[in-house]
């Protein structure tokens, strides 16, 4: 699986919320999913969110910029939350973890 081009195909066709703020308050709405967190995420909010129970998270090997450009952004992204994954197949990360 290509993640990028699956992360993308999420973007387009399904429901994606990116930024800090906004994947925190889909996470304690129940919303998400997934989450994505760049490798270069602060440390404090990546211990916020593995204080909440049935959310998968995934870390990104790249820096927020590269997440940014993975996401078709022309700005840093440090972390993103899938809430529908559309007709991306991004959510099998779930089942080989």
């Amino acid at each position: 699986m290509d993640f990028n081009a699956s992360l993308r195909r999420a973007i387009k066709t399904g429901n994606v919320i990116l930024g800090q703020n906004n994947t925190e308050k889909c996470v304690k709405e129940g919303k998400a999913q997934m989450v994505v967190i760049a490798a270069n995420c602060p440390e404090n909010f990546k211990t916020q969110l593995a204080g909440y129970e049935n959310i998968f998270i995934h870390t990104f090997e790249g820096s927020s910029v590269a997440l940014g450009k993975a996401c078709g952004k022309p700005f840093m992204v440090s972390t993103l939350a899938i809430v529908s994954p559309g007709e991306s197949d991004i959510l099998s990360l779930k089942r080989t973890a």
